[in-house]
């Protein structure tokens, strides 16, 4: 309901925007931005994102297949099913869900964006077959995205292959301002579901994996920072994911042999229901991609900053940040206009400026929230996604807070 009236927002605003432009500006091309948009974007959700996907999604929608017949996901569920069976009350022990759920959570840990997707899509599906009402999100459902929205990652390779494009000094000098953020957006986003779905935070199952989780990722980090220049952190970082990216199906594939499973027959078997899965989830990606076009060809985040900027001013702060927030705008919509946001500040105000590296701060810090509630709630039927937007957002919100202190914290000595 609440994406309903959101989608809404984005073409009333848009339309009351571009005629104030036509009306009171003489701004002819208005709404000629606007029609644009929704032809490109058409287009782009289509062509760029749902056909590009159904490879994707057919290969490791087969390999999950295989993983599943030979165990491994069973095996999964085993080894995190205290600490989910607390998170997740409702979905049982031993349910492949867990494990679906677990393999999507490492992938975008590592930075596995063309993995995570597929196993996250196939991580709802398995969670719906337990949804009593099949038109709303389930408990379960709504802990999975938030968790998957707040975008934990630890190997922020694709932010840093973007810096090293545009010839920073240090590409991978925002490595720890990005994971301490995404790790607060994270944190945030798992505090708001479980008071509403009153879990017990003070369990100590619960205790000792946040505890371990947080330790383990401070190590690395220190690890990271200590040990590694900023050169070697890139590299490792890139070898460390594609390694793994190459490994989950390699060691999928000889739990197969070893269960004497017909591997090939078991993939395609998995991969046919990935084109049915990239069909079926075009009509909300076209929907919810022409709604963010709209309301960004209008102008509005333009006068959202404007309006920020006039506020700082007033209250005497600091605006430097401010140059950044478009990229912040944009993350909770659309990942490829995030993404587009930060390298136009960064070509605007320098790489290695104090925007620079906000917006790539900002980039990292949380998951495309809109977005990833149209793909995976759409691809199931959930018509009612509850309080799963605003507790995403709330995240999101975290995160971007947090970039904002870490980065003065970081570069404040930046211009």
């Amino acid at each position: 309901m609440a994406l309903n009236y959101i989608w809404i927002a984005f073409f009333l605003i848009a339309f009351v925007v571009a005629l104030i432009k036509l009306v009171f500006f003489g701004d002819v091309e208005a709404f000629k931005l606007l029609v644009d948009g929704i032809f490109n974007s058409s287009k782009s959700s289509v062509m760029e994102i749902a056909l590009p996907l159904i490879g994707a999604m057919a290969f490791w929608l087969g390999i999950l297949n295989v993983g599943e017949k030979a165990g491994a996901i069973n095996f999964l569920s085993r080894l995190v099913g205290p600490f989910f069976s607390r998170l997740f009350p409702d979905v049982p022990k031993k349910h492949p869900a867990v494990g679906q759920m677990l393999m999507n959570f490492s992938a975008n840990l590592l930075g596995l964006d063309n993995a995570a997707t597929p196993l996250g899509l196939k991580a709802m599906g398995s969670l719906q077959e337990l949804n009593q009402d099949k038109e709303s999100a389930s408990n379960a459902q709504i802990m999975f995205l938030v968790l998957h929205t707040s975008g934990l990652q630890m190997l922020p390779v694709t932010i840093i292959a973007q810096r090293a494009i545009m010839n920073a000094k240090d590409p991978a000098d925002v490595f720890l301002p990005c994971i301490i953020a995404t790790y607060a957006a994270t944190v945030v986003g798992l505090l708001i579901v479980a008071v509403k779905q009153k879990i017990n935070l003070w369990d100590r199952v619960i205790i000792a994996w946040l505890g371990g989780l947080t330790a383990f990722i401070t190590l690395v980090v220190w690890y990271f920072t200590t040990h590694l220049s900023h050169e070697q952190i890139s590299i490792v970082s890139k070898v460390v994911s594609n390694f793994l990216l190459f490994f989950i199906p390699v060691v999928f594939i000889v739990g197969g042999l070893v269960k004497k499973i017909n591997v090939f027959d078991v993939f395609v078997e998995g991969a046919k229901s990935g084109f049915e899965t990239s069909v079926k989830i075009i009509p909300y990606l076209v929907a919810m991609l022409v709604g963010i076009s709209v309301f960004r060809a209008c102008g509005a985040l333009d006068y959202m900053n404007d309006g920020l900027r006039w506020v700082c001013v007033k209250a005497g702060l600091d605006t430097r940040f401010v140059d950044a927030m478009p990229v912040a705008y944009m993350k909770p919509l659309s990942g490829s206009g995030s993404k587009g946001m930060m390298i136009d500040v960064m070509k605007h105000f320098g790489t290695d400026s104090f925007a620079g590296h906000l917006g790539s701060i900002f980039n990292g810090s949380a998951d495309t929230t809109f977005y990833i509630v149209a793909l995976y709630f759409g691809t199931v039927g959930i018509k009612k996604s509850r309080y799963a937007i605003p507790a995403g957002l709330i995240a999101d919100l975290a995160g971007i807070i947090t970039a904002i202190f870490i980065t003065y914290l970081f570069f404040g000595n930046l211009k």
